[in-house]
């Protein structure tokens, strides 16, 4: 379990390692987004709002790179297609050829 003092000690690193990896990929997809939030959620790793918002956990930069990515590029393909129909999904193969197995591996991670 991480303490808020944890999140709080994190928080600006994460928010440097999510930007990073967040601006490579938006401009790979092409997408722009409004605001980033780094959050101390319990049970999400990351969303995206209709008013293009983007609010990752800041757990997300203590994942392996793999799983980092795959977060990310979840997020922001919900930029392109609001849903998770197989548009969707192909979206995330453009650049996450093995989401599936990667998906497994961050379902099995505790956010508690």
């Amino acid at each position: 379990m991480r303490s808020k003092k944890h999140y709080l000690e994190n928080k600006e690193a994460a928010r440097k390692i999510i930007l990073e990896n967040l601006d490579f990929f938006a401009k790979l997809y092409g997408v722009k987004y409004r605001k980033v939030a780094i959050r101390n959620q319990k049970s999400k790793w990351g969303s995206c709002s209709k008013a293009r918002n983007l609010n990752f956990n800041y757990k997300v930069a203590l994942l392996p790179k793999d799983q980092r990515d795959y977060i990310i590029v979840h997020e922001l393909c919900h930029l392109i297609e609001f849903n998770h129909s197989n548009k969707f999904w192909a979206e995330v193969e453009k650049t996450i050829p093995g989401y599936k197995a990667i998906r497994k591996k961050v379902k099995s991670v505790s956010l508690r």
